[in-house]
């Protein structure tokens, strides 16, 4: 069985991480720190960027490629997905501003909304009721 949709996030997740590191690299060579934020309150907003995305999208992942091999899956589940990252994009550029804004806060939500419908969907596809 080729989960195709998992196989496609997976891809874009591993993208993205990448994207990610390299905005940290980038102001960390600029700024000649080698080790942790130095102090620079921008470096550390992107570095938690980075942590926050590897903290959620492993357990999004999972969750999506398990609710494909139960079949339950097809083009809802690939919008999620997508619009899972697009949030994910959108968060790393609002942790880019020191205050509240509304970027991070579409990343944050629609994380967070992400997270539990798949968990939802998993736990109603456990108990054969989806």
């Amino acid at each position: 069985m080729i989960l195709q949709t998992t196989l496609s996030l997976a891809a874009a997740a591993a993208i993205m991480n990448i994207w990610l590191a390299f905005r940290a690299g980038k102001l960390r060579y600029n700024a000649k720190i080698l080790h942790g934020d130095g102090g620079n309150p921008l470096l550390m907003q992107r570095m938690r960027a980075q942590a926050n995305f590897v903290e959620n999208t492993p357990f999004v992942l999972i969750l999506i490629a398990v609710i494909e091999m139960t079949g339950k899956g097809g083009t809802w589940l690939a919008i999620v997905g997508s619009v899972y990252m697009l949030a994910r994009i959108s968060h790393a550029f609002g942790m880019d501003n020191a205050e509240s804004n509304p970027l991070r806060a579409v990343g944050f939500l629609v994380t967070a909304l992400t997270l539990l419908g798949l968990s939802v969907i998993a736990v109603l596809i456990a108990l054969a009721r989806f």
